[in-house]
């Protein structure tokens, strides 16, 4: 049997599990990430197996102007997740502080720096990208 991990928003309505993690995992500090989360930057994974527990009804889509997807729970507020333009909400990469318990997951990168808060520090130890995984800096 394999591992579950579960996580919820702040209220606990919306639940949900999974049973593994994209082996990337990226501290975002462009400013809709900034934005969206309330902090300097948004932690994302990617995950497979997600299945919603509870609340999936309470899950509420804003679309930016770039088309990219934030998913939120209604009820408390809280960032549940990210998608590109398009994508089902089966593609969602979660918050990573969304989750209940301990996770086996790595920040590998720290993408769109170019935009970060100008009172944020980078953590040096980590590969930095202006933009995304694509503008080294």
């Amino acid at each position: 049997m394999s591992q579950k991990y579960q996580g919820s928003c702040l209220c606990g309505n919306v639940c949900f599990s999974v049973d593994g993690f994209s082996d990337k995992a990226a501290n975002c500090h462009c400013s809709m990430c900034r934005k969206f989360h309330g902090a300097a930057f948004g932690t994302l994974v990617g995950v497979q197996g997600l299945a919603w527990l509870s609340g999936k009804d309470l899950l509420k889509d804003f679309v930016a102007s770039n088309g990219t997807i934030r998913t939120f729970c209604i009820n408390c507020g809280s960032s549940i997740g990210f998608r590109v333009k398009g994508e089902p909400v089966g593609n969602i990469e979660l918050a990573i502080a969304t989750f209940d318990t301990d996770i086996p997951v790595t920040i590998d990168a720290q993408i769109y720096t170019g935009y970060k808060a100008n009172w944020c520090e980078l953590q040096p130890e980590l590969p930095t990208y202006f933009e995304g995984r694509t503008g080294a800096c």
